[in-house]
């Protein structure tokens, strides 16, 4: 390998990488288990189609759209990589190979759009969700990403490498952008059917439990890899994801424990994924103090915005808006407050003396995400939904999305009905319990 080649840092980069790629499973269970049990498996296979169809585009031009060399004004990179030609084995990126950086990126060009998934959850049609992921990555995620994360020493993304927009793991790239295209297709889609009417509640709280940690274990090679070398900035940024992440589940615990009287499961897994979505951005900039700060803001914060959909009336299935879109506002908003100058940045916020100039800068990155975003997103949605159809029929929305979409169903209840029914039938009339005759009868 070239001079100034790292083995540690390369390792650590391709762990972080895995790590990365394991949360869109850790999703796909988490939105999973949300849904009713008749939607459980298109909305693991959305993920899973996800990791598919964005992985195929990486390597044929959307890793030259995101990190080629700048086209113009910031806005996009050229085609010099397509298929990845010009990229070397032994080409470096720092000190990993380019190779490594570019696997490394795709994990997160994967789950931005599996996390839109859950504000359409229940009535889309496969075919139109994969035909959406491939035109979302391509004209909004690619160009995005090359905002926020391509630097070329003033000559790269005009976001972050020219206008100073901190954004060290995604807030603004990844949940900020996935939060408001889940609203514009939310809106698009229109309300599931028996929305406010019809309780909709997780099938499976384990499911979602196990989602969630497999999210939270994910995500220190989502925020401490981005750090892109084993060193003490990435060191920090691990501290950061897990006391924020912590103090977010305590905050969202307390406001459900006063404005509702229990601590829920759900709310600790939601608050968990709100400090995860909250810390993204300002874990390289902030001390851990900062970040626990954070996380109860964001914890608060978003507990209290999911409740908007019923008050404004669009039906954001999974809580998309309220968590991501929120909890990457916040993150994003609040490094204008709490970076330091003496993590990964020399940026200091208002509370360290840096005045308000940071703050703008950050508030400049959140409304030109969100404004991209979401105009784009409502073009394509309202194309596919006006062409092939976006929404399933009001009949298989109400039998069940699983066997019309996938011919199949996330439960095989009818073989232990069977047995059950084998095994009473087999046992004398006076051994069979009432609760076994009433099961079988029911």
């Amino acid at each position: 390998m070239p001079d100034g080649f790292s083995a540690g840092d390369t390792a650590f980069v391709f762990i972080c990488a895995a790590l990365v790629m394991l949360m869109t499973p850790g999703l796909a269970f988490f939105y999973g288990g949300m849904v009713r049990v008749k939607s459980t498996l298109n909305m693991l296979v959305m993920s899973f189609i996800t990791l598919a169809i964005v992985s195929v585009l990486w390597v044929l031009y959307g890793y030259s759209l995101a990190f080629g060399p700048d086209a113009g004004a910031g806005l996009i990179g050229n085609l010099d990589f397509l298929g990845f030609r010009g990229i070397g084995m032994n080409d470096l990126s720092g000190t990993i190979p380019v190779t490594g950086f570019a696997a490394f990126q795709l994990m997160f060009a994967i789950i931005t759009p599996a996390l839109i998934s859950g504000a359409i959850a229940d009535r889309a049609k496969f075919t139109a969700w994969s035909l959406f992921v491939a035109l979302w990555v391509t004209v909004v995620y690619f160009p995005v990403a090359h905002w926020v994360f391509a630097f070329d020493k003033g000559n790269g993304g005009w976001l972050g490498d020219r206008n100073g927009v901190i954004d060290f793991a995604g807030g603004t790239a990844v949940h900020i952008n996935a939060g408001v295209a889940g609203l514009a297709l939310a809106l698009i889609l229109g309300k599931r059917i028996g929305f406010k009417k019809d309780p909709m509640r997780p099938h499976s709280l384990p499911l979602v439990m196990l989602g969630s940690g497999l999210l939270w274990f994910g995500w220190f090679g989502f925020n401490a890899g981005s750090a892109l070398a084993a060193n003490g900035v990435a060191g920090m940024a691990f501290i950061n994801t897990q006391v924020a992440t912590a103090a977010a589940v305590l905050g969202w615990l307390a406001y459900e424990k006063i404005k509702h009287g229990a601590f829920t499961t759900l709310g600790a897994a939601s608050g968990a994924v709100a400090g995860l979505v909250a810390i993204t951005p300002a874990c390289g900039s902030v001390s851990a103090l900062g970040a626990i700060a954070i996380g109860i803001i964001a914890g608060v914060a978003c507990a209290a915005a999911i409740s908007l959909k019923y008050k404004l009336g669009f039906d954001d299935s999974l809580d998309v808006v309220g968590v991501h879109l929120v909890g990457g506002v916040i993150g994003s908003l609040l490094i204008g407050l709490f970076a330091t100058g003496h993590v990964g940045q020399t940026a200091q916020g208002l509370f360290y003396g840096g005045g308000f100039e940071q703050l703008g800068k950050q508030a400049l990155g959140v409304v030109a995400v969100a404004a991209y975003s979401f105009v784009v997103t409502g073009i394509l949605g309202l194309a596919i939904h006006k062409t092939i159809g976006f929404r399933v029929s009001e009949e298989v929305e109400v039998s069940g999305i699983d066997q019309a979409e996938h011919a199949e169903s996330a439960y095989d209840f009818t073989a232990v009905g069977a047995s059950l029914v084998r095994a009473v039938s087999a046992a004398p009339a006076a051994t069979a319990s009432t609760a076994e005759k009433a099961e079988v009868d029911a």
